[in-house]
């Protein structure tokens, strides 16, 4: 449950760990998908492939991480490559394939390069570091001529829908993570709230009860004289 000061802008972003999830589950879904292609299908697959990459990394930068900037650029950029292969009129492998190692090439080098950056606060950075290694090592096969036919096209786009799967839930999961220990913050324990319970009906008592009159110091003095 969000406390009363939430912004709708932090209820968002406490949000998006579910739609990160999903992300990862369609992922799955494209890995399990691609490998029952048909050859003729591969370059009117891989366009729709990278343009979902690109709206995976809009959802990441509105999750308001730190790197929420690199995230931004690299969907401009995916944009960018998606439309290059929709525009290819090339009837070979070729360009889906490069483009296909370009995408996973830059995602792996950010994931490694991110995963390091936090290596001191999150506990999973060892294995986005795996993740990131794999990517980057199947893009550069990707983008090789080694995979200029159809079966290591196919094989390539799986493999990236089952890395990009398991990137997206682990962060899903972990900004989950993070949303419920920032609540447990905000939760006062029973004894505390007690306590807190008990001041302000002090007080309340306190402040309900009539004051003095303030006696200006002078006026003290006078009286004291007068006494003696």
């Amino acid at each position: 449950m969000l406390w009363s000061g939430s912004s709708p802008l932090s209820v968002m972003r406490e949000s998006m760990w579910g739609f990160l999830l999903f992300a990862g589950v369609a992922w799955l879904a494209v890995g399990w998908s691609v490998l029952r292609l048909e050859p003729a299908d591969i370059v009117g697959v891989t366009g729709p492939v990278i343009f979902f990459g690109a709206l995976c990394e809009i959802v990441r930068a509105l999750a308001g991480t730190k790197t929420w900037w690199v995230n931004a650029a690299m969907a401009v950029l995916f944009v960018g490559t998606g439309v290059v292969v929709l525009l290819d009129r090339d009837s070979t492998y070729t360009t889906p394939a490069s483009l296909i190692g370009w995408f996973l090439m830059v995602r792996g080098a950010v994931d490694i390069a991110v995963a390091t950056m936090n290596r001191g606060t999150d506990r999973t950075w060892g294995l986005m570091v795996v993740v990131g290694a794999l990517q980057a090592g199947l893009g550069f096969y990707a983008a090789s001529p080694f995979a200029r036919t159809a079966d290591p096209v196919i094989v390539t786009l799986g493999a990236l829908g089952v890395l990009r799967a398991i990137a997206d839930l682990v962060t899903a999961l972990r900004l989950r993570e993070v949303a419920a220990a920032r609540h447990d913050v905000l939760r006062l324990t029973p004894e505390r709230e007690a306590g807190m319970t008990g001041y302000a009906a002090g007080m309340n008592d306190y402040e309900a009860q009539p004051q003095p009159p303030a006696r200006h110091r002078a006026d003290a003095g006078m009286e004291q004289v007068e006494k003696l």
